[in-house]
């Protein structure tokens, strides 16, 4: 197994993930096995009660991992499924040492940081890594060098990289250049960073630099005199709008050649891919559509203040919007200013769908259930996701089937019609964390319906994350008021639809997670399609 670990230096949300995952693209695109850890140096077990606020999306996996939003970046990137050992936490690593203290396992030892629980963390990596058959493994530490909360972390790295053979492990250090007032990048910043790293026994193999323009060659040369990189080792990554144009950039100075070289890598067993370019130049031409043509989204949620709780859904959009070849935007709008501004909600009249991500807690639902019923009385097209599928059936339980007060046991216990309740009491699904249905389940889906249009397939796998779904007390009486339920897992409702609309569905999974650059979920492809429609 080879390692390649990436840090950061200056200022932390320099986009290591998304430079770990153009690494692992470009290996890949040469024919190479790649996998990605992500080190995230907070006390959570996880990131599953995490507000998106602070971190941004919640991202689940298959296995029912709930992570940090980075493995999203991996797993589209990389087009591969990772798993919940490839998110590294302090409170994860701690809990998993101090378990084992209190079963005996370390005799009597006393327990401290080193070995124990820099051990810990050498395990855990070595065992992600191996268990994923990859060629290389990426692996990058949240934060930036310095930070005592990655101390441990560099000290396991340090003695992993002295454990494993030489020229096994490399190390990419990501940090900030400064434009001055005159133009000129500031490169002293960089230059304490990599002192800094050093003072940990650990030394920068590559410098990429996150810079708004290309570096220049004079700053290249005084990285390489001053931190003892070769030039060739120092890689422009300056600011591009299309992520996934990144890979190239960086692959265009010559970094993959180098790390495969300086990594010893034997030729691949894959032969070398070319369907990223090609996935990019049709993003390209996408993008060159004029705006006047463009159809543009409102998803409407409750985290709207970072943009990054979402980024799973931006992401699937724009995959959408290049399978369909037709250019998407999306404007966030916040459903708590729908319950305050009248003219929010009537602004939702000026675009051509809508998307009602999932939410958890009763802040702003009502604008979720304002918008679900200006969806479907204006026929807009929509998708409801999550809590937006729950949304669906709520409002038309209320405004269609007659179930005034109708709601979710969620926000209210006491309504006369709970036609959302826990699943616990409405199937027998096994997996659960809890009553938190979380992780990859296989959905039927039933024939003559818009979900069998848009699949064309029998049966669907899909990532779920929710506590609440269909009672299926009520499911007749509204099944007989029209609405369709037209996905399941053995009878429990999962995903609705309404056929006399031109577009409404909402499914109870998550379909962003499943969707990949060059595999575009077919869910957010409909949605840009039937948008075009509506636009004429």
């Amino acid at each position: 197994m080879k390692y390649i670990v990436v840090t950061g230096g200056v200022i932390s949300g320099l986009g290591k993930g998304i430079t770990s995952a153009s690494i692992g693209r470009n290996l890949k695109n040469r024919g190479y096995k790649v996998t990605a850890i992500k080190i995230d140096p907070y006390l959570n077990v996880n990131a599953g009660i995490m507000t998106p606020l602070q971190h941004g999306e919640i991202c689940v996996l298959n296995d029912g991992g709930e992570v940090d939003l980075d493995l999203g970046n991996y797993e589209r990137f990389l087009d591969v499924d990772l798993t919940a050992d490839h998110d590294i936490t302090t409170g994860n690593v701690y809990s998993t040492v101090l378990d084992r203290e209190r079963r005996g396992e370390f005799l009597g030892k006393t327990v401290q940081i080193i070995p124990h629980i820099t051990n810990e963390i050498k395990h855990k990596l070595r065992t992600a890594a191996k268990r994923s058959g990859a060629d290389v493994c990426l692996i990058e530490i949240g934060g930036t060098v310095g930070d005592y909360e990655s101390m441990f972390y560099m000290e396991a790295i340090r003695q992993m990289k002295n454990e494993e053979p030489p020229g096994n492990m490399k190390f990419v250090h990501v940090t900030l250049f400064f434009d001055d007032t005159q133009g000129e990048q500031k490169t002293k910043p960089t230059q304490h960073s990599v002192k800094e790293m050093r003072t940990l026994g650990l030394s920068p193999d590559y410098i990429v630099g996150r810079s708004t323009l290309p570096l220049k060659k004079e700053t290249k040369e005084k990285i390489s005199l001053f931190c003892d990189v070769p030039e060739e080792c120092v890689i422009s990554a300056y600011n591009i709008s299309n992520l996934y144009e990144i890979p190239k950039a960086i692959d265009g100075q010559g970094l993959t050649d180098h790390l495969i070289q300086s990594l010893n890598l034997s030729a691949p067993e894959n032969p070398p891919g070319t369907d990223w370019d090609e996935m990019v130049e049709k993003m390209r031409e996408v993008a060159k559509q004029p705006d006047s043509e463009a159809v543009r989204l409102a998803m409407v949620g409750k985290y709207t203040d970072l943009p990054d709780s979402y980024i799973s859904i931006f992401e699937a959009v724009k995959h959408g919007s290049t399978a369909a070849g037709i250019k998407a935007s999306i404007d966030l709008i916040s459903s708590e200013k729908i319950e305050t501004d009248k003219s929010v909600l009537e602004s939702l009249k000026d675009y051509d769908g809508i998307i009602v991500p999932g939410a958890f807690g009763e802040r702003g639902a009502d604008g979720i259930f304002q918008t679900v019923t200006f969806a479907r009385e204006n026929d807009i097209p929509f998708i409801g996701i999550g809590f937006g599928m729950q949304a669906a059936v709520i409002d038309f339980a209320r405004n269609v089937a007659g179930m005034a007060g109708a709601n979710t046991t969620e926000l209210d216990e006491k309504t006369e019609y709970p036609v959302i309740d826990v699943t616990a009491k409405e199937s027998d699904i096994s997996g659960f964390r809890g009553i938190m249905k979380v992780g990859e389940y296989e959905v039927a889906i039933k024939d003559g319906t818009l979900a069998k249009k848009i699949y064309g397939k029998d049966a669907i796998s899909e990532r779920f994350r929710n506590r609440y779904e269909v009672s299926n007390e009520f499911v007749k009486t509204l099944e007989e008021k029209g609405l369709v339920f037209s996905g399941d897992i053995n009878g429990a409702k999962q995903i609705v639809e309404l056929p006399d609309k031109k577009f409404f569905i909402g499914t109870l999974y998550h379909p962003q997670f499943k969707s990949r650059p060059q595999r575009a979920e077919p869910i957010f492809t409909a949605l840009v399609k039937a948008a075009k429609e509506n636009k004429k």
